[in-house]
């Protein structure tokens, strides 16, 4: 067996688990990657029922399951429904980032992916309301709060262990690649969808069933890939020298407050944008200019294309200027765009309306990907977990989770105020004004959150307890 050195006296003398490999020497290239891979999965698997459950809000769910007279209420409850998947995220990252704190990352990494694959496919075999009643919408709000659960510390886990496990100066990089997975998730979502909505109408027939099945094949090889992972080599150091705290979600209220808050205000851009644009977006294209069948899932899977070169650039734009600037240039790339893409969306060209949605998608992917090393970054070790699953899940709820139902809201109202078809159309002013707040929330933040490149995250204090 390999010869394991001792920690430092410094840090108590203690000897090194033999068997947890947390030297940083001992990480191989190939345990890197394998990492990358193991939080990527994941990440498309939350991302593909994600943009799953946005395009059959969008487009299906609501005759399916909340059938109305007025396609407007169906809406509003399809969304609504949506909502509570968010709403119960932050259950998930407490419950979840509490133990990713006590037992490890990889231990949490399997519960979370298991539970969210198994809710997905359930989604595939649920009955609808022509069938159940009032059942079927209650079992779909079921599975979507399982969903919730699990995705509200997938992502923040993904996020740990990626940081966790990089070397330091390309850190941004590589936390920035799990996030491929978010585009792997949203493209395979779209072209499914492309692909059966030109088949025929599939919310008559069995077909709207086949992509959340499909999610069985992701949990497979994202658990094939996780059982060999090894433990995080931060996670394993606190192990090795008795750091474990008892108590991490206590430790991070007590400690952790205005970091929490701190990251609940640069979330508010990128995860209101996101859901904004990939969902109320492409409902309001279906309902106010008539712009349905396969646009939306043509403009998600071009946008997730572009984010294929956008965001590990990001990754590396953010080791070389610094995670807070790079964040902020990209909050204002959506502040600034915020009016003219929903102008555009408001004109009712197909071409146009893809393009602008991926120019419009680029500012999410950047502060996305900026996120992957900034936000582990920013919280001490022995709650990084819950921190960044807390802070999440928290802005999801009311930045991106409330974001489509708002939405759908004011799409209602206008039709309502000012005058039918036409008012559905003019909408697209409180919309945009909508993602502008959200926006200035996230650039204005970036001014109180202190530069966190090159941080050393065996560090048990927070970034701004560093300074």
């Amino acid at each position: 067996m390999k010869h394991q050195p001792t920690i430092a006296a410094a840090d108590g003398g203690l000897a090194r688990n033999a068997s947890a490999g947390t030297n940083r020497d001992e990480v191989t290239t190939g345990d890197l990657y394998r990492a990358a891979w193991a939080a990527s999965l994941g990440s498309a698997l939350e991302y593909y029922d994600f943009a799953l459950y946005n395009l059959a809000s969008a487009l299906i769910f609501g005759p399916l399951f909340f059938p109305s007279a007025d396609p407007a209420i169906g809406l509003i409850a399809s969304f609504g429904a949506y909502f509570l998947g968010f709403a119960i995220r932050p259950v998930g990252g407490i419950v979840f980032g509490t133990l990713g704190d006590r037992y490890g990352r990889k231990f949490v990494l399997m519960a979370t992916i298991l539970l969210m694959g198994v809710a997905s496919t359930l989604i595939g075999v649920l009955p609808t309301y022509a069938s159940a009643g009032i059942w079927a919408p209650i079992l779909l709000v079921g599975c979507r709060l399982l969903q919730g659960l699990g995705a509200g510390a997938e992502q923040a886990g993904a996020a740990v262990l990626m940081a966790e496990y990089a070397p330091a100066k390309r850190r941004g990089y590589f936390a920035a690649l799990p996030f491929m997975g978010v585009l792997l998730g949203t493209v395979m979502a779209a072209a499914i969808y492309f692909a059966l909505v030109r088949v025929e109408d599939i919310s008559q027939s069995w077909l709207w069933r086949v992509p959340f099945l499909l999610s069985v094949l992701i949990i497979a090889v994202a658990i094939w890939i996780r059982l060999k992972l090894k433990e995080s080599p931060s996670f394993a150091k606190l192990e090795a020298r008795h750091q474990i705290n008892d108590s991490p979600l206590k430790h991070l209220i007590k400690h952790s407050k205005p970091t929490l808050l701190k990251v609940i205000g640069m979330r508010m851009a990128e995860n209101g944008g996101s859901s904004i644009y990939q969902s109320l977006a492409i409902s309001y294209m279906a309902t106010a200019t008539g712009l349905k069948g396969p646009i939306g899932p043509i403009a998600l899977l071009l946008a997730g294309v572009s984010g294929a070169v956008i965001i590990p650039l990001t990754g590396k734009l953010s080791d070389r200027f610094g995670r807070v600037p790079v964040y902020r240039a990209f909050a204002l790339y959506q502040l600034l765009l915020a009016y003219p893409t929903w102008w555009v969306l408001s004109q009712g060209n197909a071409a146009a309306s893809i393009a602008m949605l991926c120019v419009a998608l680029a500012g999410v992917w950047g502060m996305f990907a900026t996120q992957g090393a900034l936000l582990p970054e920013l919280f001490g070790a022995q709650h990084r977990y819950a921190g960044v699953a807390v802070g999440r899940e928290v802005s999801a709820v009311i930045a991106g989770g409330v974001a489509p139902l708002i939405g759908a809201s004011i799409i209602a109202w206008a039709t309502a105020h000012w005058g039918g078809s036409e008012g559905r159309v003019l909408a697209w002013i409180p919309l945009a004004s909508y993602v502008a707040i959200l926006s200035l929330i996230g650039v204005v933040t970036t001014y109180y959150t202190p530069e966190t490149r090159g941080r050393d995250l065996d560090d048990l204090r927070d970034a701004a307890d560093a300074v």
